[in-house]
C-alpha cells in the first residue's frame, strides 16, 4: 500500500510539472534556436533565446496545428526596433525572427541601403552591410524599395544582416495575428565550428 501511495504521489508530481511546463510554453515563455545568419551580429547561429509570448498577447492555437483561434490581450503593441518571432507567411510551419522596422501607418522606403521611415532617415547601429550596393528597386528590392504604406495590423520586418536576409522586402508584411512574441534574452549559445559554448553571450539581452 505504501509503495502504491509513493507511486501515486510521484505520478501526480510529474503530471503537475508537465502541465505547468505546457502552460508556461503555451502562454508565457518559449525557447527558440537561431538557425541562420540573417540577424548577425545581434544574434549568432547557435544562439538559443527565450521569447516573451504574452507581451503582445498570446496566440491560442488549435493543438498540433498552425490555426490560431484567437489572441489573448497583450500589454503593448510591437514597436520599431523590437526583435520578434512570428509564423513565416510563406510557410506557417516555420518560425522566423527579424527586427521590426516599421509599424502600421508608417511609410517606409530604402535608398541605396539607407532606410527612411515617414521620410526621415533612421539610425541603425545594429545593421551589417557586407556587400556592395546593386541595382534598383525595379531589379530587386535589397537596397532600394518603396515607399510603402504599412497596412493596419501589419509590421515591416528586416534582418540585421541586411544584405543576407530574406524578409519583408521580398515576401511582404507580417500580420499581427502571426506574432509569437518578443525575443528578450540569450540563455545558451553554441559555436558549432569550434564545438564550444560561447559563455560570454549567455545572459545577454537581445535588442
Amino acid at each position: 500500500m505504501r509503495q502504491q501511495n509513493k507511486i501515486w504521489e510521484y505520478t501526480k508530481a510529474i503530471g503537475t510539472a508537465l502541465i505547468l511546463a505546457l502552460v508556461i510554453r503555451t502562454f508565457v515563455i518559449q525557447a527558440f534556436k537561431i538557425p541562420s545568419g540573417s540577424m548577425l551580429q545581434t544574434l549568432l547561429i547557435g544562439d538559443h533565446i527565450l521569447v516573451n509570448k504574452f507581451i503582445y498577447g498570446t496566440p491560442v492555437d488549435i493543438p498540433f496545428t498552425n490555426i490560431t483561434l484567437f489572441r489573448m490581450p497583450g500589454f503593448k503593441k510591437p514597436e520599431r526596433g523590437d526583435i520578434v518571432v512570428f509564423k513565416y507567411p510563406e510557410d506557417r510551419n516555420r518560425d522566423f525572427i527579424k527586427r521590426v522596422i516599421a509599424v502600421e501607418g508608417d511609410i517606409i522606403e530604402a535608398r541605396d541601403k539607407k532606410i527612411f521611415v515617414n521620410e526621415k532617415p533612421i539610425t541603425e547601429s545594429y545593421v551589417l552591410h557586407p556587400d556592395n550596393p546593386r541595382g534598383g528597386a525595379a531589379i530587386e528590392p535589397r537596397d532600394n524599395f518603396g515607399p510603402y504604406l504599412i497596412p493596419k495590423d501589419s509590421l515591416f520586418v528586416m534582418g540585421d544582416n541586411r544584405d543576407h536576409s530574406y524578409d519583408s522586402r521580398y515576401w511582404g508584411y507580417v500580420n499581427m495575428k502571426d506574432l509569437k512574441g518578443k525575443a528578450f534574452i540569450i540563455y545558451w549559445s553554441w559555436d558549432n565550428n569550434r564545438k564550444l559554448p560561447r559563455f560570454g553571450r549567455i545572459g545577454n539581452l537581445t535588442h
